[in-house]
């Protein structure tokens, strides 16, 4: 597989008119051209503008995600495409709600590796807990990963949030 053919995870972050069907036409582009998408998280970043912002996390050839910033960029309601990955640094993050059993000495091996992970107990009952742990998707994985022997009832995920590094940002807000 040649350079220009292997797959490498990007970020993709738009920024977008807050109305109705934007993200529906933003998927659907995804989808009609069989490229698939890994992580999708959209929330309202500018009441004043009607902005809101959609973190894509997609992997693909660089020629794919070209076309895929490119197909994006025409969009009439995305104001502003922009490659986290290959602009340079930048902060990414996850949350991660984890629920888990916990009765005697489980009980407080879950407490102790929470503690590690410095995930948070959201609820407690006799026979259970819910932490809130973030961080990188590799940190939110770890943390289930070792949860499940313990007793993993159910995982939930917010998707990967991301902005990049220093003074510039893909919008000044006011």
């Amino acid at each position: 597989m040649t350079n220009q053919q292997e797959k490498h995870r990007h970020i993709i972050a738009c920024l977008v008119d807050n109305e109705f069907g934007v993200l529906a036409r933003v998927v659907g582009l995804f989808s009609g051209r069989g490229y698939n998408i890994e992580s999708l998280t959209v929330a309202e970043v500018d009441h004043k503008e009607n902005l809101s912002r959609i973190t894509i996390v997609t992997s693909g050839s660089d020629m794919i995600i070209e076309q895929i910033k490119s197909l994006l960029e025409r969009l009439v309601p995305v104001h502003k495409v922009v490659d986290l990955t290959v602009q340079g640094a930048h902060i990414e993050r996850e949350l991660g709600m984890i629920k888990v059993r916990g009765k005697g000495e489980s009980r407080i091996e879950a407490l102790r590796i929470a503690d590690i992970f410095r995930a948070r107990v959201m609820d407690s009952t006799d026979n259970s807990f819910v932490f809130e742990v973030t961080g990188t998707p590799e940190k939110i994985d770890a943390f289930t990963d070792l949860m499940r022997p313990l007793g993993l009832i159910e995982s939930c995920r917010t998707g990967t949030i991301a902005v990049s590094r220093g003074k510039d940002g893909i919008k000044e807000i006011e």
